[in-house]
């Protein structure tokens, strides 16, 4: 998406004007009278902001033009239903609305087609979000949308991921000198983490020390989560000599790998 360009949509965006906060208030005053012409000159002086935030979309493979004129609606959607008696700056508020407004052209747009059910119910829940936060000046929780709508917290949850766009795990998210940093970069593999590698060789030399009786117990006790009981039932002796097998063996293998 080439966000270089200098006109957008007809636009100049290197002559965008600027507007001072006495300009801004006294043009929304006009604005709550219904003056059109205050509206277009509101607009105006807030396409900066609209710029700025389409930026964040550079990875897009949207038209920048396209994505202008959406976030555009936002900011439209935004002045229209801005309440200035909330203390709130205009660009607070404007600036989720026009995002939210983007993102819902992307998730429409999307070559994974989602269901036009599941995507009215993910709207659905997003505007009420909105509302909801706007109404009691914090961000709701999925019980609370899900009983202002009146649709399971399970079906919002699944539409809502429904709609989420999917993301290359080697799309690039940084690059310096000709050597990128991608998504799959910053994500945590838990299951393949080194230290968990290093332990798991450690715990097993550390049973290797162990007859293969304690071995054989600590496979069953702590690998397939066998009761002592069945240990005892598997092997043919006591609970007690397992429990005691047990303590010595564990005994040993601490004794094993705090000594390294």
């Amino acid at each position: 998406m080439a966000l270089y360009k200098v006109e957008i949509c007809g636009v100049n965006t290197a002559k965008l004007p600027l507007l001072k906060n006495e300009e801004k208030k006294e043009l929304f005053e006009r604005i709550l009278k219904g003056d059109k012409e205050a509206r277009d000159l509101y607009i105006r002086g807030n396409l900066r902001l609209v710029l700025s935030i389409i930026q964040r979309f550079s990875n897009s493979n949207e038209n920048v033009d396209d994505l202008f004129q959406i976030g555009c609606i936002g900011l439209m959607k935004a002045i229209d239903n801005f309440d200035v008696t909330q203390n709130v700056k205009f660009s607070t508020y404007a600036v989720p609305m026009i995002i939210g407004e983007i993102r819902r052209y992307l998730r429409d747009n999307n070559s994974i087609r989602v269901s036009r059910s599941l995507r009215d119910t993910a709207y659905k829940a997003i505007y009420t979000k909105e509302a909801l936060m706007k109404r009691n000046d914090k961000e709701p929780t999925v019980c609370e949308i899900a009983n202002e709508i009146g649709i399971s917290k399970e079906d919002i949850v699944f539409a809502l991921d429904a709609i989420q766009s999917p993301v290359s795990l080697y799309e690039p998210v940084y690059s310096e000198g000709g050597d990128a940093l991608y998504i799959m970069d910053q994500i945590s593999d838990k299951k393949n983490k080194e230290e968990n590698w290093i332990e798991e060789i450690a715990l097993k030399e550390a049973m290797s020390k162990l007859s293969d009786r304690e071995n054989n117990i600590i496979k069953l006790r702590f690998f397939e989560g066998k009761t002592q009981m069945e240990v005892a039932n598997e092997i043919c002796i006591s609970q007690a000599q397992v429990s005691r097998l047990e303590k010595t063996a564990l005994k040993n293998m601490k004794n094993y790998l705090v000594g390294k």
